[in-house]
């Protein structure tokens, strides 16, 4: 059921999202290897010109395998369009990333897009942060601060940083920029914007998996076969 939510969700992003000539960050977690596959169809069907700017050695390799032309910053620093998922979306489009450890290229190449779309299923839609995604909020530290690092999140805003282990080799979680990540399990609901900005100015930090105020628009796939839209609410 959560795969066919999720193919939903992704069918509904890229026709909406996608035209005949783009620069575009296409992620891999989850929905998004899906838009890979829809959009790969769409340019041999419809012979768009389309360029691609990876997040993670994964989705290089998934552009290559489609047959996509694979593209960067150096030679692309203004996208189009991002289309991505996330770990979790609030009400107000406020987003965790990282559960895969991309969050630092995925935030670098999601700020540089004109327009910046989020997938899900219906296991990510929250009123609040936390509700649904029980693992934390991902940050990337410099290996040699994470103690630090971790004791001062847990000071300042309560919970705990742990540092993320790896499953198929010993020791640590390395990402592909050979830092290491903390995983913050907060204890309250928090002023997201406040919290981004203070964790990233402590010595050490080199980004958080809290996307605040860059998503455009969120699609969610339902249970029912529906798709869900939300649009961030109008102050």
């Amino acid at each position: 059921m959560a795969e066919e939510a999720k193919k939903l969700a992704a069918y509904a992003a890229v026709d909406n999202h996608i035209q005949v000539q783009q620069v575009l960050l296409p992620s891999t977690n989850g929905p998004c290897v899906l838009s890979l596959s829809l959009l790969a169809e769409r340019v041999r069907q419809e012979k768009l010109n389309i360029v691609c700017v990876p997040t993670s050695f994964q989705a290089r390799q998934l552009i290559l395998q489609h047959g996509l032309t694979l593209s960067d910053l150096d030679r692309h620093p203004e996208l189009d369009v991002a289309i991505d998922g996330a770990d979790e979306v609030d009400k107000d489009l406020t987003l965790i990333k990282g559960g895969g450890g991309c969050l630092t290229q995925e935030k670098i190449v999601a700020g540089c897009a004109k327009h910046f779309v989020v997938i899900a299923d219906y296991r990510k839609d929250s009123k609040a942060l936390g509700q649904q995604w029980k693992k934390g909020v991902p940050v990337e530290v410099i290996p040699m601060a994470h103690v630090p690092v971790s004791r001062t999140i847990a000071k300042r805003f309560g919970g705990e940083a742990n540092l993320r282990m790896a499953v198929s080799k010993a020791g640590p979680v390395v990402t592909d920029n050979s830092n290491f990540i903390l995983d913050w399990k907060f204890e309250h609901a928090q002023n997201w914007k406040e919290v981004n900005t203070a964790i990233k100015m402590i010595p050490g930090v080199v980004e958080t998996g809290l996307f605040v105020g860059m998503a455009e628009r969120a699609y969610f796939g339902m249970e029912d076969g529906s798709v869900q839209v939300r649009d961030p609410a109008v102050n």
